[in-house]
């Protein structure tokens, strides 16, 4: 049960709005995954970005999330857009 901030993406701002949703170390994370972490964001700023979104999944996957495949980007994309 590592700390978040020591995963890719994961700095001590979004570390705390992790843990204001209840996500409070990397295995709850992993569990969690990207996409249902966003949701739980999502309900309790009602302003997360995309960008946030792709940060989480970033982490996930271990790298910056610029360097996300587009394919998984795209997919991103379409979940974040449902939101709209």
């Amino acid at each position: 049960m590592g700390k978040l901030s020591a995963l890719t993406n994961i700095g001590k701002v979004m570390e705390k709005r992790l843990a204001a949703v209840g996500i409070n170390d990397v295995e709850t994370f992993l569990k969690t995954g990207s996409k249902e972490a966003f949701i739980k964001l999502r309900l309790l700023e009602g302003d997360t970005c995309f960008s946030s979104l792709c940060g989480l999944e970033g982490a996930i996957q271990d790298i910056r999330w610029h360097y996300l495949s587009q394919e998984t980007k795209d997919d991103l994309k379409k979940f974040f857009d449902s939101f709209k």
